[in-house]
């Protein structure tokens, strides 16, 4: 297939093209919501694995590597749990054969971020996490780390996504995102988890109890200790907006600017937030882990940055349209939960 000659991020009707090419293929048909405006949502496998360790495949295939840290084999068949604390790997349904010219990204999608789900991506003899080579012909598989909650998934579940690239998209923009701790007195400005709570599954919206697994933080002089090892959802102080022509990356801040990491899903579709998708105001949802020392952050921190990048073309949809869960957002847990009242 001819790709286009514009450096860019693909938009939907591109990810199609690739798909009707074959480029792009699938265990299973297609679900109808798999391609977003500018990214693909990949789906887990019957098959995974406990681990001993994480690793990269170097010069290996990855299943050859797993037979090294293999704890047992898992059949996701019915349903399974993955315990917080441990570490997975799941191969996907999808599976790539990218042409010349094109490179892809993977980034977890934004309710695995919510919940506390540390995901990658691995390729057959990859040397990088989550990025996948020119020219690259061969399987997906999933590094999925619960960090606060166990989940429950199945085959079809969708932890994470891909976009696609022509050339070297260049850097359009970088923005300073701060962080919202202001609120009222006795207001919501942010949740922690809950460390002995149940299953999330993964699968079912607006079915649980955000009681039962979140506790709620009030505004207080416009500061939030960050307690080490504890899991935070906060909001931006500024709305976000991504045009119809860009798709933008969260990305953390340098170390030196404070110990803590910021906001695992780091992919924002275009429309996002924007007037012509009906999305204006939106903000940016910030998943917060600190280090090994107690962090105080007060209101308007930077606490990431959003990197813009341009699209090959204008999308077909945007970010939003057909429904979303996020599109319009302030402070919002994931679409797991019932709406905090």
């Amino acid at each position: 297939m001819s790709l286009t000659e514009t450096p860019g991020i693909l938009p939907c009707q591109g990810i199609e093209a690739l798909i009707a090419a074959g480029a792009v293929t699938t265990d299973t048909p297609w679900d109808a919501d798999q391609v977003q405006p500018a990214s693909l949502d990949l789906r887990l496998g019957a098959q995974a694995w406990r681990v001993r360790a994480s690793f990269l495949p170097g010069a290996r295939r990855v299943e050859d590597r797993i037979a090294d840290v293999a704890m047992h084999s898992i059949d996701l068949t019915p349903g399974v749990v993955l315990e917080k604390g441990c570490v997975y790997i799941a191969k996907l349904q999808e599976r790539l054969s990218l042409p010349q010219g094109l490179i892809a990204r993977a980034n977890p999608k934004s309710s695995t971020g919510r919940v506390d789900v540390f995901v990658r991506l691995l390729t057959d003899r990859g040397d990088a996490f989550d990025d996948v080579a020119e020219g690259y012909d061969g399987p997906l598989y999933l590094e999925i780390a619960p960090q606060t909650f166990s989940i429950l998934v199945r085959p079809g579940t969708r932890l994470n996504q891909l976009r696609l690239k022509a050339g070297e998209p260049p850097k359009l923009e970088t923005r300073s995102v701060g962080v919202d701790l202001a609120g009222a007195d006795g207001e919501i400005v942010g949740f922690r988890g809950r460390r002995h709570a149940g299953v999330v599954d993964l699968d079912r919206i607006d079915g649980h109890d955000p009681r039962d697994f979140w506790e709620p933080l009030y505004a207080r002089k416009g500061e939030l200790l960050l307690d080490p090892g504890e899991f935070y959802i906060l909001a931006s102080n500024e709305a976000v907006e991504i045009p119809v022509l860009q798709a933008a990356e969260m990305t953390p801040i340098d170390p030196s600017v404070g110990e803590f990491r910021v906001h695992y899903a780091g992919f924002f579709d275009p429309g996002f937030g924007t007037d012509e998708a009906a999305g204006k105001g939106s903000k940016g949802v910030l998943e917060v882990r600190t280090h090994d020392t107690p962090f105080l952050l007060e209101h308007g921190q930077t606490v990431a940055r959003l990197v813009y990048e341009p699209l090959t073309e204008k999308p077909s949809r945007l970010y939003g349209q057909g429904g979303s869960h996020y599109q319009r957002q302030g402070l919002k847990l994931s679409k797991h939960f019932r709406v905090w009242a």
